[in-house]
């Protein structure tokens, strides 16, 4: 079993920055692929940015210039760097690991977090 952690949401301005975390559970979460998934009101989850276990990403073309993702191995935590923040960037936020080393947007990730608010003022 996999426990994942979000924390760093928040509220800020439009064109501000915030950086989530997710601390995973597991020592083998550098085998993973992991993703950070977000869902407004009234709207569907959608895939934001994916990191596989080779360090290679993808990006939603809406956050795509604007976002990094990244992971630090030796501290298990997923980060989402998030600049020039839009106020459409406001959602709930989760982090999702999956044992599958490469995943894409569809993948049907196994392991989630509980979610980290994000609030941008326009």
């Amino acid at each position: 079993q996999v426990q994942l952690m979000e924390s760093g949401g928040g509220s800020v301005q439009a064109g501000g920055s915030l950086r989530l975390s997710c601390i995973a559970s597991t020592s083998r979460e550098n085998t993973y692929c992991m993703a950070w998934f977000r869902q407004g009101p009234g709207q569907t989850r959608e895939a934001v940015a994916i990191i596989n276990r080779d360090g290679s990403t993808t990006y939603a073309d809406s956050v795509k210039g604007r976002f990094t993702i990244s992971k630090d191995n030796a501290k298990k935590t997923l980060y989402l760097q998030m600049n020039s923040l839009k106020p459409e960037d406001a959602a709930m936020y989760y982090c999702a690991a999956d044992v599958y080393g490469y995943c894409h947007a569809g993948t049907a990730f196994t392991y989630w977090g509980q979610g980290t608010q994000v609030t941008v003022s326009s």
